[in-house]
């Protein structure tokens, strides 16, 4: 396409077509050779353009005002929050300084969840969705989302507050700390961690359970006093949801056990674990017998739109949860939720092949490739 030559015009048309292809994400890395666009569309980049070298600092500016960032700064990174009229959704915009000067993200976000209003409107298969409404509903307990970056867990995590919301017909009182407040949730008071004001993760979640909460929605847990202090509230009085990088379930327990978290307060605490991931699905349109090259429905990526896969494990309603101890086991836990038929990720996404879903290619790309190309 054509480019309008000046830097506003430029911005809100680089903006626009960034919601019209439904790219989560906006990314613009300088380069020696001028300003690289790329967009992430169902979890992949994809390149746009490469702006001449002379516009490419003039971009970036006009999108440091658009954010209500400091222009003059460049030596730091920043982080503010895009809205524009016309445009319907803010973007959550970072910089970053470079050897090649400051790069930009701007992240798409919803203005409230209402499109993927609670588990059902996310495409949850129905067994997990059954292990989450089930300790959704519980008093107390940890609640983690698992999976690593753009697996799609704070959306779920964000649709388990509307269920509980849903569910307890606003009877229960639910407070966030999140970094940063990604959605908002109406009836969720939510908060957002300020480091340089000395309100971090720590000091906000000490603040949080003087604050009479029933839920606790914890952004993420990321090191191992957040750990302690989630897991502390999940046993003395308040049902905690929260995120984790972790691969599976299993490896979930690993983690926060080298994180210092001890194994009787995990296993008397958590209620279930969730993990996650999000596979693209094959273009519907290119299936009708369209190429790839030709098809305007996915701009000739052969994709369009993503499907959830994900394993649930209830650690309330088996013996499960005698397995995590000092001396835990991954791979002996991964065994017992085999024999137990657990659905595991691969054995989802090869039912998905099988319907014609998605191929193994995505599956390869997101789950790993395993010998024999199996899932």
């Amino acid at each position: 396409m054509t480019w309008p030559s000046k830097a506003p015009e430029l911005v809100q048309v680089l903006l626009e077509q960034t919601l019209s292809k439904g790219a989560s994400d906006l990314h613009l890395t300088p380069t020696p050779e001028g300003l690289l666009a790329e967009w992430r569309i169902d979890g992949v980049m994809q390149l746009v353009v490469t702006f001449p070298p002379a516009i490419g600092p003039n971009i970036v500016s006009r999108l440091k005002v658009l954010s209500g960032l400091l222009t003059y700064e460049t030596n730091k990174p920043q982080e503010g929050r895009l809205h524009l009229e016309g445009l319907g959704r803010p973007m959550r915009v970072s910089t970053l300084p470079t050897v090649f000067g400051e790069r930009i993200v701007a992240r798409v976000m919803s203005e409230d969840a209402g499109e993927l209003a609670t588990l059902s409107g996310i495409g949850m298969p129905v067994d997990v969705a059954r292990v989450l409404e089930r300790s959704l509903a519980q008093t107390t307990g940890a609640v983690l989302f698992v999976g690593p970056s753009g697996a799609g867990k704070t959306t779920t995590a964000y649709a388990s507050l509307r269920t509980i919301r849903e569910q307890s017909a606003g009877g229960r009182s639910v407070v966030s700390l999140e970094d940063p407040v990604e959605v908002i949730v109406p009836g969720v008071a939510q908060s957002q961690a300020n480091p340089y004001a000395g309100f971090d993760m720590h000091a906000g979640l000490r603040s949080i359970v003087r604050q009479d909460p029933e839920v606790i929605y914890v952004g993420e847990i990321r090191d191992s006093e957040t750990a302690h202090i989630a897991f502390q509230a999940a046993v003395t009085g308040q049902l905690v949801v929260t995120t984790f990088h972790a691969n599976d379930a299993a490896t979930a327990i690993t983690r926060l056990l080298d994180m210092g978290a001890p194994a009787y307060m995990i296993r008397s605490a958590t209620r279930a674990i969730v993990a996650q991931r999000l596979l693209r699905r094959l273009c519907l349109e290119c299936r009708r017998g369209l190429t790839h090259r030709d098809c305007q429905a996915c701009g000739g990526i052969g994709y369009r739109g993503r499907v959830v896969v994900a394993e649930a494990v209830d650690l309330t309603t088996s013996t499960l949860a005698e397995s995590i101890h000092p001396g835990y086991d991954r791979a002996q836990f991964a065994k017992e939720l085999q024999d137990r038929q657990v659905a595991c990720l691969r054995s989802q996404a090869a039912d998905l092949v099988s319907a014609g879903v998605t191929d193994q290619l995505e599956v390869d790309r997101v789950l790993g490739w395993t010998e024999g190309g199996g899932a």
